[in-house]
């Protein structure tokens, strides 16, 4: 039974790459998506979690599976900071572009 909760732990790997390779292709709308599909993953994981456990070398590589969505998530993040600059000027009235 614990297997499936790795396949939750991998599923969500899956979609930080593809979340990872959306943003450097700068395709926010399909980030914003993906983002959605793991908070739906999260969800279903955290609700598994609490009729299984994992045994001692499924929780090492699920420290692995977490250590490579941490990075992705942290380089997805770096990728999105001038966006998200650029996203505050304009709500703020500083576009940059006139219209």
């Amino acid at each position: 039974m614990s297997h499936t909760l790795l396949n939750y732990y991998e599923a969500i790997e899956r979609a930080s790459a593809d979340m990872l390779d959306a943003a450097r292709n700068g395709n926010w709308d399909e980030v914003v998506k993906l983002e959605g599909a793991c908070a739906v993953l999260i969800s279903q994981l955290k609700h598994a979690a609490k009729e299984r456990t994992l045994r001692e070398e499924e929780a090492k590589l699920k420290s692995r599976i977490m250590q490579r969505i941490l990075l992705n998530d942290a380089e997805i993040r770096h990728l999105a900071e001038p966006w998200l600059d650029d996203l505050d000027k304009m709500l703020a009235g500083k576009s940059k572009t006139l219209h």
